[in-house]
């Protein structure tokens, strides 16, 4: 397994995304060191609260927190982490989120959405999907070991992280082929367990690092 780059930027190798505030409040304590909130159609005075809520979670249980594209607010709020789709990249002043400290990982498909991630000069890009998954619907076919390999070449020191259709079973797979993370949603979210399988999921992390 390839050695991990994703030290200096508090990234880990599991990194599980939520779509809330509740959900984030389950697992956090559970010692998930990193863990992205994506909240979907919420009104502003919502999605404050929660980011600002999140980051207190994060800060006392020693977790890196990553919100997901609204990128203003977490300006405001004085987050450190934001994570950008293409669409949501395309309209943000990345000039601002710099000046503001913030890190920054981008979402990547194809050879031409990439080279719009590098040009930022992202703190880590991530992949996707890997696998089928039933998420959401996906103009995307899935991805497969071989193109993680090849993103990997690609972005050379910047950590990369495989997201979509990964499992435990699938994970290592993932971080042989060049990977530094796993992003996770539907594992563990549509688990009848949830915090047992994210239990499950840290122990394996905790071999793969």
């Amino acid at each position: 397994m390839m050695t991990p780059k994703q030290t200096s930027i508090g990234l880990d190798v599991f990194y599980p995304i939520v779509p809330d505030i509740d959900w984030l409040r389950r697992l956090v304590p559970l010692g998930v060191r990193t863990i992205q909130l994506r909240m979907k159609d919420l009104s502003d005075e919502e999605m404050r609260r929660q980011i600002s809520a999140a980051m207190d979670i994060c800060s006392a249980n020693g977790c890196q927190l990553i919100v997901n594209d609204f990128w203003e607010l977490a300006i405001e709020l004085k987050a450190d982490f934001i994570h950008l789709g293409q669409e949501d990249l395309a309209v943000a002043d990345v000039s601002a989120i710099r000046a503001a400290g913030l890190k920054l990982g981008v979402s990547t498909h194809s050879i031409e959405e990439l080279a719009i991630g590098l040009d930022i000069q992202p703190d880590y890009v991530a992949l996707g999907p890997i696998y089928e998954t039933k998420l959401k619907a996906m103009k995307w076919s899935p991805q497969g070991l071989e193109r993680v390999g090849d993103w990997a070449r690609r972005v050379g020191d910047i950590p990369l992280v495989g997201i979509a259709g990964i499992t435990i079973e699938r994970a290592s797979g993932v971080l042989k082929a060049g990977a530094d993370s796993v992003a996770v949603i539907t594992d563990f979210l549509t688990h009848p367990e949830p915090e047992k399988r994210v239990l499950e999921w840290l122990t394996w992390a905790d071999d793969a690092r």
